[in-house]
């Protein structure tokens, strides 16, 4: 079965889209899109510094993406606004990966690969990878979720139960380093956190419960990756880009849906 290309592809995608949908309902309660935008075009100077050294490209931009994310967090607080922080390291991030994968003459690089995905390219080994990282973050989350929920609902309600609002961020910091090394392959650094917030945000209107949310998105963002897979195949568009593009018409389409639903 994993002999087809387009079997690997979906399975690859389906990961993916598991891996990211709870973190995602996370980056959107907490308003964090900026921070996953700066995590992920980190992960770019992560791939750089791989095909340099010889190592894995999931090494590579995990290891990256956890310094960048470390690095924020301990930025933060330092007489700068998040926002206005966040968008200065993470164009910065992308701006230095892309001059370091300059430099690597000796290797032949398909850089559009990397930043928009390519799925149809996944292999057994990135399957590993891919579902090895979709339960890690799911373990994660699952292990801390009502820490996390409490602390993201209310700080010092957390404090007063005992709980680290910091301590839970280095574990968002975490699982958010694990989903953007795992999902270059499929959508790319420039598109991966359309993918953690898009279907997350199509889910919200629906759901009764956090727990529903996080399911929820999960099946939404599953969708849209088999509908783009398909819808690229058919029509010959980018894989990566159709799949965020299938993701915001649902996102639309449930807008709209809520909209007319709230005025009966």
């Amino acid at each position: 079965m994993l002999d087809d290309f387009l079997t690997r592809a979906a399975l690859g995608g389906v990961g993916t889209a598991l891996a990211a949908a709870p973190l995602g309902c996370f980056v959107v309660w907490r308003r964090m899109a900026y921070f996953g935008d700066a995590t992920a075009h980190a992960a770019i100077l992560g791939v750089a510094l791989s095909l340099a050294l010889a190592l894995p490209i999931f090494a590579g931009a995990l290891v990256v993406a956890l310094v960048m994310a470390g690095a924020v967090t301990a930025l933060s607080g330092q007489g700068y606004a998040m926002d206005t922080l966040l968008g200065v390291m993470a164009h910065a991030a992308l701006a230095v990966g892309l001059v370091a994968v300059s430099f690597l003459e000796s290797i032949q690089l398909d850089l559009m690969a990397y930043l928009f995905g390519d799925i149809l390219a996944v292999s057994r080994a990135d399957l590993a990878v891919i579902w090895g990282g979709a339960a890690l973050v799911v373990a994660l989350v699952a292990w801390r979720w009502q820490a996390l929920l409490t602390t993201t609902l209310n700080p010092d309600l957390a404090r007063a139960a005992g709980l680290d609002p910091r301590r839970e961020e280095l574990v968002l910091t975490l699982a958010l380093a694990v989903v953007v090394a795992v999902a270059i392959k499929v959508v790319g650094v420039l598109l991966i956190t359309a993918l953690l917030i898009i279907p997350a945000a199509t889910a919200r209107p629906f759901a009764r419960t956090p727990e529903g949310m996080a399911a929820l998105a999960a099946g939404i963002g599953a969708t849209a990756a088999l509908g783009g897979l398909a819808a690229s195949y058919h029509l010959d568009t980018p894989t990566g880009p159709t799949i965020v593009s299938v993701a915001a018409a649902m996102f639309v389409g449930a807008t709209s849906v809520s909209r007319v639903v709230g005025r009966v």
